[in-house]
């Protein structure tokens, strides 16, 4: 692929990545708001958001094997865990803006949990077996993320386990 082709379609998935989490997020204001119509809409074009992202994705050759896309999953979470949050972090602290820095501790602790995670499930993928997970938890204000059941309380944040969302 050519160079300019190249960095379009990169420029294009990016775009449309944020546009489809960006109208996931509208989706739940207008529900919460009372909008379930305006809600539904933000939700249908987030997806069509998803499938032209998708589509730009897989054009760029990036779509790979499980065993390959985990690798890169941990390779994500292992530079925002180690490299990404620490310094967004710091520099939040540095500029006193509490809620940046409220947010980049949040994620910083649940991608740690991530990488682990994705590490555990290449272990099994490479053994050709499929990870033996329980039902996973996640917490609807920081997003930190437990395997088995719920906290009574975010170790993180504080919210109440009752509150997480289960997968």
């Amino acid at each position: 692929m050519r160079e300019m082709t190249k960095n379009n379609l990169d420029n294009a998935f990016c775009g449309e990545s944020k546009a489809a989490m960006k109208y996931s997020i509208y989706s739940e204001v207008a529900e919460k708001n009372g909008f379930p119509n305006i809600s539904r809409l933000f939700r249908a074009i987030s997806y069509a958001e998803t499938v032209h992202a998708t589509n730009h994705y897989r054009n760029l050759g990036m779509i790979k094997g499980t065993i390959d896309n985990l690798e890169d999953a941990i390779s994500g979470e292992h530079y925002e865990v180690n490299e990404m949050y620490p310094v967004f972090n710091e520099v939040a602290k540095f500029q006193n803006e509490k809620g940046a820095e409220l947010s980049t501790k949040y994620a910083l602790e649940a991608e740690k949990i991530h990488e682990q995670l994705y590490e555990e499930a290449l272990e099994s993928v490479k053994k050709k077996k499929d990870v033996e997970i329980k039902d996973i938890y996640i917490c609807p204000v920081c997003g930190y993320t437990t395997v088995g059941k719920a906290p009574e309380k975010c170790p993180v944040c504080g919210t109440g386990g009752a509150k997480f969302k289960k997968f």
